[in-house]
């Protein structure tokens, strides 16, 4: 049975994600299409920000060291990360100082936090710090740095001295890619160093992503699966995936 081209492009990204590139020929015979829905496939995949072209077909961007930018992330798998923020909401345990991470995952999670009491948001996110201002029981310290023009983040050391000063009951860190292999990871070492500063800080740590994140590898390594209480991430996740992390220990919730 031939599959809707939603389908289709879904088993690209999964494919290209576990075997690091996305063939053309190999893609073809897989999905029973020609060659040129493929390549069709892929050049809107392209312009998702989901993979890269490259002679012969492409590579998912995490293995480059790409990201796309807040605008696509906000339009991509929202119902997804809409279940993993309601989850998320629920394991703050009345933590009083937390550590909110950029993206737009994190932006779902900010627009469900209405604490009962009173509650200081730490976040390197601009859009997460205008969106909590003002918002009752909600104090923010939006940290300070170099802003990256496709998150809306702020990195580099201004926002690690901040950090350093602080401590915190939670983080609420997100990742480019997750693996049992090599932990959590990021295309970009100033976007670790924030990460990594902020999981030192804090007492507790839930790791949150959507499923396409886990099984993929990034370029810069910035914590160890164990640093983690709680990965929280969407039902979509491979039932090997969900083995593979279990069995290495992790507290796999799936939202």
């Amino acid at each position: 049975m031939s599959l809707f081209s939603i389908e289709r492009r879904k088993v690209i990204v999964d494919h290209a994600r576990e075997t690091g590139r996305a063939d053309v020929s190999e893609l073809s015979k897989l999905l029973s299409v020609s060659a040129e829905t493929v390549r069709r496939d892929l050049t809107s995949l392209e312009k998702s920000g989901l993979l890269r072209r490259v002679h012969g077909g492409a590579v998912p961007v995490e293995r480059l060291g790409f990201e796309s930018d807040l605008a696509t992330r906000s339009t991509r798998m929202i119902e997804e990360k809409s279940r993993i923020a309601e989850a998320t909401v629920k394991h703050l345990d009345n933590a009083e100082a937390i550590y909110i991470d950029e993206g737009a995952i994190f932006q779902l999670l900010a627009d469900r936090l209405f604490p009962e009491s009173p509650t200081t948001v730490v976040t390197n996110s601009l859009a997460i710090a205008v969106s909590l201002a003002g918002r009752p029981n909600v104090e923010v310290i939006s940290l300070g740095g170099r802003v990256r023009a496709k998150t809306l983040g702020a990195v580099d050391f201004w926002a690690i001295e901040m950090l350093e000063t602080m401590v915190l009951d939670l983080a609420i860190i997100g990742a480019n890619g997750i693996s049992v292999q090599r932990g959590a990871t990021v295309p970009d070492a100033a976007i670790a160093e924030v990460k990594a500063a902020a999981i030192k800080q804090s007492r507790r740590r839930i790791l949150i992503a959507d499923h396409s994140k886990v099984g993929a590898d990034s370029f810069v390594r910035f914590a160890a699966l164990e640093d983690f209480e709680r990965f929280i991430t969407d039902d979509g996740v491979s039932p090997e995936h969900a083995d593979e992390l279990r069995a290495a220990g992790v507290d796999l919730l799936l939202a």
